[in-house]
């Protein structure tokens, strides 16, 4: 009868020590085949670039828009300019909710009974669950993803200093490089 109970919990130890592994801010560098997350430019013009950074569910909202000023600036140093100034950036959230299944109390009681509760979000209760059919035998967690994106216009000589979305690319580079998460 002990066994019984050893096994889910050496599941959920094992699948904790997987995710943690995996639980990483997304790492500086471009989005390709390989990853989605990172970052991308577009050539629009020739001084206008369109940039973003894309990041996973671990990467905060302040580190993806510290990356994407970064690459702004490398963009810029690359074509030859001293500034660039941003036009319509945004930040995105992608939300998502994650269902798992809590499997100390499905083994034990069986599919028939679990605990039962309600969540409040945006303002509303969540109604209760069946805990007949099992229903809340399972933990929610909120999942946020954060993806930036900006127009940016570059420009050589000093910075517009009138411009509050004007940068000078080399003193970002200075002060956010060794900020930002890089690859292992």
């Amino acid at each position: 009868m002990r066994h019984r109970f050893l096994k889910p919990a050496l599941l959920a130890a094992m699948a904790a020590l997987a995710l943690s592994a995996c639980a990483t801010a997304t790492p500086y560098g471009p989005a390709g085949v390989d990853s989605r997350y990172g970052y991308s430019e577009q050539r629009v013009d020739a001084d206008r670039y369109r940039v973003s950074f894309a990041g996973n569910s671990v990467t905060s909202r302040e580190q993806v828009e510290m990356a994407l000023l970064l690459r702004a600036a490398e963009v810029t140093v690359e074509n030859g300019f001293d500034w660039f100034a941003t036009v319509n950036r945004a930040t995105d959230r992608d939300v998502r909710l994650q269902r798992t299944p809590d499997p100390f109390f499905y083994d034990r009681y069986g599919p028939y009974w679990g605990p039962s509760w309600r969540y409040y979000r945006r303002g509303y209760w969540s109604p209760w669950g069946d805990p007949f059919w099992g229903r809340n035998d399972f933990d929610v967690r909120e999942i946020d993803r954060y993806e930036a994106s900006a127009e940016v216009v570059m420009g050589r000589g000093r910075k517009p200093a009138d411009d509050p979305n004007a940068f000078d690319a080399r003193e970002v580079i200075q002060n956010l490089g060794p900020q930002v998460t890089r690859p292992m």
